[in-house]
């Protein structure tokens, strides 16, 4: 196992000092019940800290690169910036998904489900870098890997929330409120998967898929956006 977590410092160009915060970084509770002989904890408390890091870091770096921007403004750039999605996609182009510690189950899982276990790993191998190296090696590796996003988020204003950006449009041109509703749902009922049509007086503009309502109603709101030339970009 040393040897495989060797060839991840190698990939990301970070070396940890202690190498069992790194492969406890990677290890799912689930993988503790496969293994319980395994000499290592879970990954939730590094979890836990990677998270606050994370937030800290990129709040700084918000805060000193645009003095001229607003608190609100800041905050909906980082919360475009620190979801599951964003920190999930960058997880993979690291190809942590490699090297996750996961029972049989968990490592059968997609979806949703795979992309917060993604997420979720980033933020416990941002705690443990931290803890191991200290705050401007993790500062460094955050913004190599995940603040150099954010100009295309900015540019493509895709931290706007596109279901209150269709309301705002559609109202000031058509005088009409969205509404939404489910199309189909399919998956057993801890993984539902749905597929939502968002409509302006029953008529359908935009179709949306995602792993809770929230994420199939948001997509259905860009699709509508997007058909119907709405949005500014």
């Amino acid at each position: 196992m040393e040897e495989k977590f060797n060839e991840l410092e190698k990939k990301i160009g970070v070396e940890f000092e202690d190498k069992n915060l790194l492969v406890q970084a990677f290890c799912h509770r689930s993988y503790l019940n496969e293994n319980p002989d395994f000499n290592l904890g879970q990954n939730e408390r590094l979890e836990f800290l990677g998270d606050a890091v994370l937030e800290l870091v990129v709040t700084n770096y918000l805060y000193l690169q645009y003095p001229e921007n607003s608190e609100g403004e800041l905050t909906t750039w980082r919360a475009a910036l620190v979801n599951t999605k964003e920190i999930a996609d960058t997880a993979e182009k690291l190809q942590f998904q490699d090297f996750l510690l996961l029972s049989k189950g968990e490592n059968r899982e997609n979806g949703r489900a795979r992309l917060c276990i993604l997420a979720n790993t980033f933020e416990a191998f941002i705690g443990a870098l931290y803890l191991d190296r200290g705050y401007h090696i993790v500062e460094e590796f955050i913004k190599k890997n995940l603040i150099v996003k954010l100009p295309r988020i900015i540019e493509l204003e895709l931290y706007r929330d596109p279901k209150s950006e269709l309301q705002e449009r559609t109202q000031e041109e058509a005088g009409v409120t969205p509404s939404y509703n489910v199309l189909e749902e399919s998956g057993p009922d801890h993984q539902k998967y749905f597929k939502i049509g968002v409509f302006l007086n029953n008529m359908l503009v935009g179709e949306g898929k995602g792993w809770s309502k929230k994420e199939a109603e948001e997509e259905a709101a860009k699709e509508a956006l997007t058909k119907n030339k709405w949005k500014n970009n």
